[in-house]
């Protein structure tokens, strides 16, 4: 008898699709530091959503979905794009009074948002104590690789780390509306649109909020990173996340995440020249268990 979507475990296309995406997403890190300097980090987001809402809604068209069919999706998903503006709008603001590594450790709470979370929303879907396991000593890898938060250094730094805690929470949420609502019977492409145009405007008002402008023509490294966060990070990568979201149990396709960082700090090594520190083969070993642990057959 073939598992419900709600619980079903990860098989081989699966795991491999995750690898690709969470070393994409480390990519997308590298990618955002490298058009910062002449694109502001909203500005980025504003402008690769426009991006992808376009070339994704040209491809639902190309493949003939009914974009405006009334399905019962419209209310989650506009809650959906509302989580999606505001994670992002808590990732680019926190990182002003938080370092960005402290950022990564409470971002990558989103994983015990969802768990937790799916014990009401998505019943089929729960953790065993083993899989509790693995996912703790894969945030504990985590911890080696960044190190452990010492406590706030003032109140703008602890507003910060609260802003993460926030982001992460709407990641969770929105993986938890997705797998929980009427979304999970659309398109992931149609998912897709929902978070983009939402996510838009409310973007937009807080770039000039916060002052955000481009001074200059942006340099052909920069306008390079933002393609490929559009056409490929949002416009491809996404959407295949959210197609996975409904197949598959979002709490074993959660704990994967915790790759992306690690991919984050290689691409940064490769691509930038930052160092690597000693314990990263202990992080990536701790983590690489932990998913095993999260991913065996109960």
């Amino acid at each position: 008898m073939p598992q419900s979507p709600q619980s079903r475990p990860l098989d081989a296309l699966a795991v491999t699709t995750m690898l690709v995406l969470c070393l994409t997403w480390g990519f997308n890190q590298v990618a955002i530091k490298l058009a910062i300097h002449d694109i502001p980090p909203l500005t980025q987001s504003v402008v690769r959503s426009l991006i992808a809402a376009l070339l994704v809604a040209a491809y639902a068209k190309w493949r003939g979905q009914a974009l405006f069919k009334r399905d019962g999706t419209l209310l989650p998903g506009i809650v959906a794009g509302v989580l999606f503006a505001l994670e992002f709008l808590l990732i680019y603001r926190g990182l002003i009074w938080t370092t960005a590594t402290r950022a990564v450790l409470f971002i990558y709470l989103a994983p015990f948002f969802v768990v937790i979370g799916s014990r009401w929303f998505v019943p089929g879907d729960h953790f065993h104590p083993l899989q509790w396991i693995g996912l703790v000593l894969s945030f504990v890898g985590m911890v080696i690789a960044f190190g452990l938060p010492t406590p706030a250094s003032d109140p703008h730094q602890m507003l910060g780390d609260i802003m993460m805690v926030g982001a992460a929470a709407a990641w969770g949420a929105t993986t938890l509306i997705i797998k929980a609502s009427a979304l999970n019977r659309i398109g992931s492409e149609k998912t897709m649109l929902y978070q983009l145009v939402v996510s838009i405007p409310f973007l937009t008002v807080a770039a000039l909020a916060f002052g955000e402008r481009i001074g200059a023509m942006p340099s052909p490294l920069a306008l390079g990173a933002l393609a490929y966060q559009a056409v490929w990070v949002v416009s491809v990568t996404y959407v295949v996340w959210f197609a996975l979201v409904i197949r598959y149990s979002a709490n074993r396709l959660s704990a994967f995440t915790f790759l992306t960082p690690l991919f984050g700090v290689a691409a940064g090594h490769l691509v930038l020249g930052e160092p690597l520190t000693a314990p990263f083969a202990l992080a990536v070993a701790f983590v690489a268990l932990g998913l095993v642990l999260v991913n065996r057959p109960r």
